[in-house]
């Protein structure tokens, strides 16, 4: 596949950028000259963190699926508007990109005055329309992080994402489970996914909104997952900056990034946490817990990463009378509990054991409510919890 853009038209003195997905280097090098030569486009850069203006894509034979992807690229206005080329055309073809949002159908061999007469159409609705305004995503992170293994980060980050999508139609959602090894995202949702993150670290010169959307699983809900590789099967290992690359494609494709950040500390785990907007922290009311949080969060400050309140914790599995009170436990780590989310096991292995979030198995449960409220903190941008007696009562 070839990526490509062109230069905009007089639309903020700015060149219309056009990504080609094509998979001749013959057609995408034809394709390409004839972009440059009509006046106002450039060639797409996947890295200036912004949306092609106009997706140029090659249909090969899996059209049903295609049609699907250039549909999520649509919906989630990761591009905006989509040309198709095909050497098949037929009447069903036509119809199912006229489904899909394309715009334009290219037939192959290229016929060059078509493409530049559909290239100028394209910048003419532009010019026409001012209010159609580049991004579109800017897409926040929340980071999902446990103080040891078994907390619980995995129970909330899926529900998370899931009352994100499925109860508040908060928009687009990806959910990443950087657990190596032993991520279990898609046992919870009873997903199987094509494509894990270990593949990206091959491919991610191709990286863009049609490749993320194209390997990531989708979920009835809505939810976009993409799981970690389940066993060291010789990927290269990942680095900050495929992780960078990574999480930047898709704050451009997504609203929300739903990451399950598990325990590890290493440089690609460090980026992650710089670069989320908000950071959970799971603990629990016991010692062990509660000593591994205090140490967390002194790593955290002294690399630099713990500022400005984005790093709170949350404390699940939560009973009243704990051992350990919550006045207790901040004074433990010398920090606020933001969050406390109430025990209910039979709930929770209910909704693990048959792939389902908590809300579909107990909508009315005290852990499915302080989730949803938890959800909703995130989605209206609160920071702090001014009357903290009070949630802390409801749980």
């Amino acid at each position: 596949m070839i990526a490509a853009n062109m230069e905009k038209g007089k639309v903020k003195n700015q060149n219309l950028s056009v990504s080609i997905k094509v998979r001749s280097e013959g057609l995408g090098k034809q394709m390409e000259r004839i972009v440059l030569s009509v006046g106002g486009f450039r060639l797409y850069n996947p890295g200036d963190g912004r949306r092609p203006d106009l997706l140029i894509y090659e249909l090969a034979q899996n059209f049903d699926e295609e049609f699907k992807v250039l549909q999520s690229l649509r919906d989630s206005n990761a591009v905006a508007e989509i040309f198709v080329t095909s050497e098949k055309r037929d009447t069903d073809l036509l119809l199912k990109a006229m489904r899909a949002g394309t715009k334009e159908f290219l037939s192959q061999p290229l016929d060059e005055l078509e493409v530049k007469d559909a290239l100028q159409s394209f910048k003419k609705r532009v010019v026409q329309a001012p209010t159609l305004k580049e991004p579109i995503h800017a897409g926040r992170i929340i980071n999902v992080i446990g103080a040891k293994g078994g907390v619980g980060t995995t129970t909330v980050t899926v529900n998370l994402a899931m009352i994100f999508a499925q109860k508040r139609k908060a928009g687009s959602v990806a959910l990443v489970d950087l657990n190596t090894v032993f991520g279990e995202i898609p046992l919870f949702l009873s997903v199987k996914p094509t494509y894990h993150w270990g593949q990206m670290s091959k491919n991610v010169a191709r990286l863009d909104s049609t490749f993320l959307l194209n390997a990531m699983a989708k979920h009835p809900s809505g939810v976009h997952v993409l799981p970690s590789p389940s066993y060291l099967n010789g990927h290269p290992p990942v680095t900050r900056e495929v992780m960078d690359r990574l999480l930047t494609t898709m704050k451009s494709t997504f609203d929300f990034i739903i990451v399950d950040g598990g325990q590890s500390l290493d440089s690609p785990a460090l980026k992650v946490i710089e670069m989320a907007d908000r950071v959970f922290l799971i603990t629990l009311l016991n010692l062990p817990c509660l000593h591994n949080t205090n140490n967390l969060l002194k790593s955290l400050s002294s690399s630099g990463t713990k500022e400005k309140d984005r790093i709170t914790l949350v404390v699940n599995r939560y009973l009243k009378k704990s051992d350990i009170t919550l006045k207790e436990a901040e004074e433990s780590v010398n920090s606020e509990i933001f969050w406390t989310i109430p025990n209910d096991y039979k709930t929770t292995m209910s909704a693990i054991n048959r792939g389902k979030p908590v809300h579909e198995i107990s909508p009315r449960a005290d852990i499915t409510k302080r989730l949803e409220e938890l959800a909703d903190s995130i989605i209206q941008g609160e920071r702090k919890v001014e009357k903290k007696g009070w949630f802390f009562r409801r749980s």
